[in-house]
């Protein structure tokens, strides 16, 4: 499918799956697009997401990005939910290790340069995984940033050059762990101590009463994203 046969189909199914469930969009995406891969970040959403595909399409891929800087507790969630499905995720890496990186660019580069950070360990390494895809899933919801709040559930990445699944593009935090809670899932338990939203272990941390749920990623800078959404 061409780029044009592309925009084509998301100009027609657009209105329609706006209003399909998260299920039906998760079908819609593997039937059209049978190379496609979902993002897993083993936070609140993507646990969830997970959860739906192993019951569509338990051979679809599933990657992750491997920072190195990851919370234990997510390493623990990942393989947590390796042994409750059954599967492997597809781990992604950077090109350099955390020790080459700071000979590179200096100790801490999340603390002086966090886009130079992210571009490394996260832009780059998905920038590379998604060539070889024609479309993705992501778990991003509109009322997690300003900056999410236009996503359609379906749309053409232009950064990335491919189809864009956002299945709970419409769902509210309470949707999230309703789904969670009624379908026994596992998640990553700093959900439980105030990180409602969880990066990289230097970049995170928890979110006080009265913040902003995403408050607690790259608090002191003006950064509101990693660079992956936009």
């Amino acid at each position: 499918m061409n780029l044009l046969e592309k925009e084509d189909l998301i100009r027609v199914q657009a209105e329609e799956l706006e209003h399909a469930s998260a299920e039906e969009v998760i079908e819609f995406a593997i039937k059209t697009f049978p190379n496609i891969t979902f993002a897993c970040s083993f936070g609140a959403e993507d646990v969830v997401l997970v959860d739906m595909i192993q019951k569509i399409s338990p051979s679809t891929d599933i990657f992750y990005l491997d920072t190195d800087f990851h919370f234990k507790e997510t390493y623990e969630t990942r393989d947590r939910m390796a042994e409750r499905y059954g599967l492997e995720f597809v781990r992604v890496s950077p090109l350099i290790t955390p020790e080459e990186q700071a000979a590179q660019h200096g100790e801490a580069l999340w603390s002086v340069s966090p886009n130079e950070c992210c571009n490394i360990r996260k832009v780059e390494p998905l920038t590379r995984i998604l060539s070889q895809y024609e479309a993705w899933i992501t778990g991003i919801r509109r009322d997690q940033a300003p900056t999410r709040a236009n996503s359609k559930k379906i749309e053409y990445d232009t950064k990335f050059g491919l189809v864009k699944f956002n299945p709970i593009a419409g769902w509210t935090s309470e949707d999230v762990w309703n789904y969670i809670r009624t379908n026994e899932i596992i998640y990553n338990p700093l959900h439980d101590q105030n990180y409602p939203s969880i990066g990289c272990e230097y970049c995170t941390r928890q979110v006080m009463p009265g913040e902003d749920p995403r408050a607690g990623r790259w608090s002191g800078h003006e950064k509101t994203e990693c660079g992956l959404h936009k």
